[in-house]
């Protein structure tokens, strides 16, 4: 008898335990970023995949690396694979509408991060920093650091990815405030710390007495500092750069960057996948606006001892 009560106990402990343990998810969620060689874009793939396993999904993480057509392969798996929802980094603002309609009219959602699409009504949601306001934040350090007069020049992101622009444009709001600020130079640079050297190095022979870099973003940052420390230039070079990536954060406590300015992609990768599971639970991302700006933050010397993990700032 006291085996039968125990057993009879056990077994009503099980299914009260099953009754109060959370409703997982059942499907797959297929995340697509740019290039997982960019810390950025890894974080962005771990921080989504994280987020949607946490939530009972089965979540696998994809590279287009900027190309639409991989991308549109990319899309076509998923679709094939009858997945719940897309997290997708978009390869292009305009090449990208296609693949993302080809989702869409399969049933399937798809939540935009870090970089959008030049369509709106398609994506559930476009989740990006304000590049804008980081971009100003930036630029303003950018000041205080080099001064206001003398020649600078500017390294350019992909011209095929709208943040590139905004992030230039933000710049220029700032720094046409300072006459004596003189733009000497500007160069594309894809966003890849390679070709951030290699654009340095052109820059710095057509433009030796230059005070300043300004960077859209941290890998050509490095780059550049990689081609002035190679020059002998460094000191005398103040550079800033563009993510808060862990090597910029590095850069900075070492002095060779001024400053970065960290993007959230922490923050929108996991808010990303939890607007999909809502949109797949309830047919609502659970937030009116389909284009949501998360606020950039200056890291300086200030403060980079405080990043607690990759893109991640203690509150």
């Amino acid at each position: 008898m006291r085996m039968t009560r125990t057993l009879l106990a056990a077994t009503a402990a099980a299914v009260m335990t099953i009754f109060s343990a959370p409703a997982f998810a059942d499907g797959a969620i297929s995340i697509i970023v740019n290039d997982p060689s960019n810390p950025y874009w890894f974080t962005e793939g771990e921080v989504a995949k994280a987020e949607a396993e946490k939530l009972g999904y089965t979540a696998t993480v994809a590279a287009h690396k900027g190309d639409t057509n991989a991308e549109s392969r990319l899309i076509d798996t998923a679709i094939t694979s009858q997945v719940k929802a897309i997290i997708l980094d978009p390869a292009n603002a305009d090449g990208s509408v296609g693949a993302v309609k080809k989702a869409v009219d399969a049933g399937i959602p798809v939540i935009l991060v870090n970089a959008e699409i030049n369509q709106e009504g398609l994506a559930k949601a476009q989740l990006v920093s304000n590049n804008a306001q980081g971009a100003a934040l930036g630029a303003q350090a950018w000041v205080e650091a080099v001064g206001d007069s003398g020649k600078y020049v500017e390294l350019f992101g992909a011209p095929s990815d709208n943040n590139a622009q905004t992030r230039s444009n933000g710049f220029e709001t700032v720094l046409t405030q300072y006459p004596d600020l003189v733009k000497a130079g500007q160069e594309v640079a894809n966003w890849d710390r390679t070709q951030g050297y290699n654009k340095m190095q052109s820059l710095l022979q057509a433009n030796p007495d230059i005070i300043g870099v300004i960077s859209g973003n941290d890998e050509m940052a490095l780059g550049a500092v990689a081609a002035l420390k190679e020059a002998g230039k460094l000191a005398n070079i103040k550079v800033g750069g563009f993510d808060g990536s862990p090597d910029a954060v590095a850069a900075v406590k070492a002095g060779e960057l001024q400053y970065t300015v960290l993007q959230p992609v922490a923050v929108f990768s996991a808010e990303a996948v939890k607007q999909a599971d809502s949109f797949i639970k309830t047919g609502k991302t659970g937030v009116d606006q389909e284009k949501q700006l998360f606020d950039c933050i200056l890291i300086n010397k200030d403060n980079a001892d405080k990043m607690t993990a990759p893109f991640t700032l203690a509150p």
